[in-house]
């Protein structure tokens, strides 16, 4: 059973969700501090870049945003995108020219050397689906595994979205009947309409607008939830008591409700919100791992540490390893890290155990309700793999 607390104080919201009494996931958002990942502009081009296959946009920030061609081409599919397009057979400039206005949505959030960046392919996420408009892909959420729930919810998207429109069906539609799912769906439909509406009007003026603002994090992290194992909201701040009060009403959804102070004071999480911010994290068996985050990359690796075995190296190793890969699946969730994520294990010379420690972590990042993919072990037998952030300010 899950519970979520909302700790308000300092000017920031803490969101901590909580399983059994442990931490797995936090995210915090400060007042005042903008958050644009997920937000729909008009943006107007500034800069084509043919060399780079790429253009600078002006959305009406102090940074232009930053797209490249795999962004504006149609994607081929919707399960790798345009990743494996050959760009080079593209002209950026058929697409793009200086002083055009242009819809995009910002998927990555500007940090303090780079602007934000932006796509052409918009999603609206709703309770039960992401509806994407001008796609024609209906894809069903790789989570949900059971083959006949897969082709009902196939069927039921294949009548209820509009053509013209794709859809990801999400895990919280498991179980769920028609008319819910047709009701989340004409919601997201009209919404996306109300964006078209607002985009051809200010297409006229020429100047960067805001024409769709994304959930908060409370909000957003409350969609993802409601429909899952969460059973108690508790916060000790009473505006956010009664947003959250009111979008459940909304929603009409039943999900128990409290003010507390002193929340950090339950389940201990002062001391685990301290211990998440530590670079070695120690495994049971005495090994560790230790978390280093570089602009580019996280690198995550793995030691034996105090750990000598009882039997062989190679059993010794793969030990280590596994209780390595059940921690690196839980920290990647809870400190919400996103983007390329090497992780150098010890060494196996058994390929049978190097696949096994892959289905391991497959099965671990079950649970992260974030976009995950494993890519393999590189020649230089480090594991390569990739994860979206969930709600990130960086």
């Amino acid at each position: 059973m899950q519970e979520l607390f909302i700790n308000v104080e300092n000017h920031s919201k803490k969101i901590l969700l909580i399983e059994n009494g442990k931490l797995i996931e936090k995210y915090e958002e400060e007042d005042g501090k903008e958050r644009m990942e997920d937000n729909i502009y008009l943006g107007i081009v500034e800069n084509v870049l043919p060399g780079m296959q790429a253009a600078f946009v002006d959305i009406g920030k102090e940074k232009n945003t930053f797209i490249h061609i795999r962004d504006i081409i149609p994607k081929a599919s919707n399960e790798t995108g345009n990743k494996n397009e050959i760009f080079g057979k593209y002209d950026i400039k058929d697409y793009l020219k200086p002083g055009m206005p242009i819809m995009v949505q910002v998927k990555k959030d500007s940090t303090n050397k780079k602007g934000a960046r932006i796509s052409s392919h918009i999603s609206i996420s709703g309770r039960f689906c992401v509806l994407m408009p001008q796609e024609n892909f209906i894809t069903i959420s790789q989570k949900i595994d059971d083959e006949q729930e897969r082709e009902r919810l196939l069927t039921i998207l294949k009548e209820v979205v509009p053509e013209g429109y794709g859809a990801i069906v999400r895990t919280s539609a498991v179980s769920k009947t028609k008319e819910e799912i047709e009701y989340d769906v004409k919601k997201l439909v009209n919404r996306c309409e109300d964006i078209q509406k607002k985009f051809q009007k200010a297409k006229r003026v020429k100047k960067p607008v805001l024409l769709y603002q994304s959930e908060s994090v409370i909000q957003k992290t409350l969609v993802d939830l409601m429909d899952q194992d969460l059973y108690r909201i508790v916060t000790n701040d009473k505006a956010t008591y009664k947003e959250i009060e009111s979008f459940l009403k909304q929603e009409n959804v039943e999900i128990q409700l409290k003010m507390r102070e002193n929340l950090l004071e339950f389940y201990d999480l002062e001391k685990q919100l301290e211990e998440m911010n530590n670079r070695k994290i120690w495994l049971k068996c005495g090994g560790f791992i230790t978390i280093d985050k570089t602009e580019a990359l996280t690198a995550i690796d793995v030691n034996s540490g105090k750990y000598t075995g009882k039997k062989d190296l190679e059993e010794t190793i793969f030990t280590v390893n596994k209780e390595a890969t059940i921690e690196i699946a839980k920290q990647l969730r809870l400190r919400d890290i996103g983007g390329i994520i090497i992780i150098d294990y010890i060494d196996m010379q058994s390929k049978e155990n190097e696949e096994k420690i892959i289905e391991l972590l497959r099965e671990q990042l079950r649970r992260d309700r974030s976009k995950t993919q494993i890519v393999g072990f590189s020649k230089l037998n480090l594991l390569e793999m990739t994860r979206k952030h969930m709600c990130s300010n960086d």
